[in-house]
């Protein structure tokens, strides 16, 4: 097995991952629109404190941090947001941080990736996941990161997934069915078939079952097994990347890049590869995750208090149900006769909504843009 400079990383006793070169990258690139007014074009949801002192992509690199060194953790996020990115990582090496100079889903962001990992350790396994979700405790994450690490050293030609066991029928995510059993493997199984997200009665047919999982987007292989499905499964991505990868160090790679990225295919990983390959295994994730993906997820991780509210920030108020109330800086919200809604403060813009109809935040961040307020985007 090659081996890079920094040597092998720590035993599992201490939380690591054996001889294997394990390299985490964090896929930075969202926007978190349902997130205004907190989340801006400049500051997205992975760079707000949602959950706990530390913001979302602190808490994603902690997470791999006692078994992963920063020398082996990479971030690729948009060129916008590389400031903000090394301000918040510090110790993030530069060259780790990879910059996409456009949005094209989850299939060329890590490819552009693995030719990168595979350009310092040729024999890379990738941890890959998204900056923005919350996963506790983080010890029974590095776990469980550890068994699918296991299965792709066994086995170089798997590609694994995790699957969070469901716990509410939710038509919001992709599920993942399991197939057999692993070689006998407590948790770790076969993927018979991928599924779209469902309505709500097929979603409670699947959680009946008791054989599917949610879809988490957090996977473990091998750098050049992904580079080798995207050849067979999406080749136009494949030419450009292998294009990009002989530009890796020399003058020009920063030119090839906005020529190249822009041109690749806007897809997820799930569709380009996943879907269509074999040897797909799913681990099921016995830790705690939850995407964040809406202010109702406040609810979920911060709590409520006796009359249904989650509070965070300074609120008074009379005749309260059910609300979501969050503000800053010493600002306090007085509510009167109010249920079901979603109060965001933020010193230049203030979002009052109805709980059920959120997703309209979206059409009202269409909107900003359609009369040009883009100081507040």
């Amino acid at each position: 097995m090659a081996t890079d400079e920094q040597g092998p990383s720590e035993d599992s006793a201490n939380g690591g991952f054996g001889e294997t070169m394990l390299h985490a990258v964090i896929m930075a690139g969202g926007s978190g629109t349902r997130f205004w007014p907190q989340s801006r074009r400049s500051r997205p949801k992975q760079f707000l404190k949602l959950a706990g002192d530390r913001t979302m992509i602190q808490q994603t690199m902690a997470r791999c941090a006692p078994a992963i060194p920063p020398e082996r953790t990479w971030v690729v996020t948009n060129q916008a947001h590389s400031a903000e990115t090394t301000r918040q990582l510090p110790e993030l090496p530069p060259e780790n941080m990879l910059l996409e100079p456009c949005g094209r889903n989850t299939a060329p962001c890590i490819g552009l990736a693995a030719i990168h990992l595979l350009e310092r350790d040729r024999d890379a396994t990738m941890l890959v996941m998204p900056a923005d979700h919350v996963i506790e405790p983080d010890e029974v994450f590095r776990q469980a990161v550890m068994q699918a690490v296991e299965l792709v050293e066994e086995d170089s030609q798997r590609l694994v997934l995790f699957g969070v066991p469901p716990t509410y029928p939710s038509t919001g995510f992709g599920y993942i069915e399991r197939g057999d059993s692993l070689d006998g493997r407590s948790g770790a199984y076969r993927v018979r078939t991928f599924r779209e997200k469902p309505d709500r009665d097929t979603a409670l047919n699947y959680l009946k079952a008791g054989t599917f999982y949610w879809n988490c987007g957090i996977f473990v292989w091998k750098a050049q097994r992904i580079l080798d499905a995207l050849a067979e499964f999406e080749p136009g991505i494949h030419e450009r990347l292998c294009r990009l990868q002989g530009c890796l160090g020399q003058s020009q790679w920063a030119e090839s890049l906005r020529a190249e990225f822009p041109e690749m295919k806007s897809i997820s990983i799930d569709y380009a590869v996943l879907e269509r390959a074999s040897n797909v295994c799913v681990v099921e994730a016995p830790f705690r995750w939850d995407d964040v993906g809406s202010w109702q997820a406040l609810s979920r991780l911060l709590g409520t208090d006796e009359e249904g509210n989650t509070i965070a920030g300074l609120h008074c108020g009379v005749d309260t149900k059910g609300c979501i109330i969050r503000s800053g800086d010493g600002h306090l919200i007085g509510t009167l006769g109010i249920e079901d809604c979603i109060i965001v403060h933020t010193p230049d813009a203030t979002l009052v909504a109805r709980k059920d109809d959120e997703n309209a935040i979206r059409q009202l961040v269409r909107l900003l843009e359609e009369k040009g307020y883009d100081q507040f985007l």
